[in-house]
């Protein structure tokens, strides 16, 4: 590599530490002038200090080098950290009026509640929502057709094979049409995490399972992952379509790799859309799998008529969803995007990092597909 070659990535490499550092800098550093400061502990100081030096080199070895152990540790640092933060420079509006140690110990209640619930709320079993989903293309034999969307179940460092348990019987108890696996189905190899996603195994569908990848699949075990679902029943939708009948009518299900895949370097993946829909009936209704919501800015240049994505976590952590939205057209929920094509964004089932979820509740998604009712003409006209 030669000198001028080296001088970006240089750049590159400072600009990214001076990020980290102001980044930590102020993640660590509000708490501690909120929450500790005020009672003018060394210990605090020194245990704050050693806490934001040792946490990236936790991050480090346990998401850059696979140590489940460290990635438990900073994980759970992260959440408390960033609870503490937020409620940190809420407080600190109320330190115009009440004094210092007051607000502290306000930020410190807070933060434990929320630290306790978001705990909770991580580990349980989502909950079910239902939505009604109108597709105007949509056949009359395909009306009430049910789909479920699960998406983000993050089978990682916390092992939860339990849990994965609890929630495959829970999405059976839909008795679903179609399951759409919406990607980042764990954080990890299939040998690291075989366990906990073997009850994918056990989902049923009375039409199809079908399966797309997410963004951390390319952190390294994408293809790994597609071969797995395969091999647990599941149709891998990679950059292709499948299509379910009922009633004599048709339903075409199709599926595109991560916005991430064609950066990743890993052979023959990359997101296209024209191969996922190659040879499919223009008249007939598409539905689309993939895995992150700005994907459906290609979707609706190419009339899908409906999208279903993950990625978001509806933001996990209050109020981490405001950055997810620079980022992404929507958080969660319904939205609609051009003249057809609608996008479902479901907050997922599981959880990155921190085990936490914090007016972010998880969910499993039962949306039904329904046929558009043709307009009543008014008695008198």
């Amino acid at each position: 590599m030669t000198q001028t070659e080296q001088r970006p990535r240089t750049r590159r490499r400072l600009a990214f530490v001076g990020v980290l550092v102001v980044a930590l800098s102020l993640l660590f550093g509000v708490p501690y002038l909120v929450v500790l400061q005020p009672w003018a502990s060394t210990v605090g100081a020194i245990g704050a200090m050693t806490v934001a030096v040792l946490f990236p080199v936790l991050m480090f070895y346990g998401h850059g080098r696979g140590r489940d152990w460290a990635a438990k540790i900073a994980d759970t640092t992260l959440g408390v950290v960033w609870v503490l933060f937020a409620w940190s420079v809420i407080g600190s509006v109320f330190l115009l009026v009440l004094d210092a140690r007051t607000v502290s110990l306000g930020v410190l209640a807070i933060a434990a509640v929320l630290v306790a619930w978001g705990v909770t709320e991580a580990m349980r079993v989502p909950r079910v929502r239902r939505v009604d989903v109108t597709l105007p293309r949509l056949r009359a034999g395909l009306d009430g057709v049910t789909v479920v969307v699960l998406a983000d179940t993050h089978y990682g460092p916390i092992e939860r094979s339990r849990w994965s348990r609890r929630t495959a019987a829970a999405v059976n108890a839909l008795e679903p049409d179609i399951v759409c696996h919406a990607g980042d189905i764990a954080d990890g190899t299939v040998d690291q995490r075989r366990a906990q996603a073997a009850p994918l195994g056990d989902i049923r569908a009375n039409l199809a399972r079908v399966y797309v990848t997410g963004n951390h699949e390319y952190f390294g075990a994408a293809q790994g992952w597609l071969d797995h679902m395969a091999s647990l029943g599941w149709e891998a939708l990679h950059n292709r379509h499948v299509i379910v009948s009922r009633g004599g009518d048709q339903l075409v299900l199709a599926g595109i790799d991560d916005v991430t895949a064609r950066s990743s370097g890993l052979a023959g993946h990359g997101a296209n859309l024209a191969n996922a829909l190659a040879g499919v009936d223009p008249d007939l209704p598409v539905l689309l799998v993939a895995h992150q919501p700005r994907q459906v800015k290609d979707a609706a240049a190419a009339g899908i008529d409906l999208q279903v994505s993950g990625h978001t976590h509806g933001g996990q952590i209050w109020p981490f969803h405001y950055l997810v939205r620079v980022d992404q057209p929507t958080v969660h929920g319904l939205s609609r995007h051009g003249d057809r094509t609608q996008l479902y964004t479901t907050r997922g089932a599981g959880f990155w990092g921190p085990p936490l979820r914090v007016f972010a509740p998880s969910e499993i998604t039962l949306l039904t597909l329904r046929v558009a009712q043709p307009q009543t003409q008014a008695a008198d006209q």
